[in-house]
């Protein structure tokens, strides 16, 4: 049997942290393992359970989820960070993907989706809400990335841009016309050339190195 994805939540509403435990645990492959209400409990809480995810607001008392998902990112690498926001503003998306998130929630999506997301981000896979998903698609820019992104071809490019709005590999085949496994090798190379072997890894790139407009 699969061990169950260990789950902290961090969000300064009772009411809130409540509603996502009850979500998560009332399906099987979840277990909540610590609720936190400020930024500094999350921290202390996640050094402490070591959980598979953190769910986090992104408005935290004393220290903001983004502040808060960097940290986790340097002090626990092997924990995802799960963002949860009423806002679907672009830049505070890509703040947060900078800052070492591996997906962005909004708050009123539906229970499916939210154990949906804490399923991919657990796997190393990116989920944003598909309103948050159409305005990082809107936000791609044509043309070549400066920097790392030289070595890739066009192909690769274009791959890595669809890796960076959280498609799946048959999702970017559709859109470029191109097999799955044709994907897959585009992938595996642009992987290798980048010296990145993480969603979220070549996600952040690719908006460090221009692929998604600011």
């Amino acid at each position: 049997m699969t061990a169950p994805i260990r789950v902290l939540v961090a969000d300064d509403h009772t009411v809130v942290r409540q509603g996502i435990r009850h979500v998560l645990e009332q399906e099987p492959g979840f277990t909540v393992v610590a609720e936190a209400a400020t930024g500094t409990e999350a921290l202390a809480a996640a050094e402490r359970h070591r959980p598979d995810v953190v769910v986090l607001d992104i408005s935290m008392p004393g220290e903001s989820g983004l502040t808060l998902a960097a940290r986790l990112r340097d002090l626990l690498p092997d924990t995802r960070v799960l963002i949860l926001s009423m806002h679907d503003n672009t830049e505070y998306v890509l703040e947060s993907v900078r800052s070492g998130a591996d997906g962005y929630l909004l708050k009123d999506s539906a229970a499916t989706e939210l154990r949906s997301a804490v399923r991919a981000v657990q796997r190393g896979e990116s989920w944003f809400s598909p309103a948050v998903a159409s305005r990082l698609s809107a936000a791609l820019r044509g043309g070549t990335a400066p920097g790392a992104l030289d070595q890739l071809t066009a192909r690769e490019r274009e791959v890595l841009a669809g890796v960076a709005r959280g498609c799946t590999n048959k999702e970017i085949a559709a859109e470029l016309g191109i097999s799955h496994r044709t994907v897959e090798t585009h992938r595996e190379s642009l992987m290798r050339k980048l010296g990145i072997r993480t969603v979220a890894g070549l996600t952040r790139l690719a908006l460090e190195q221009g692929l998604i407009g600011r």
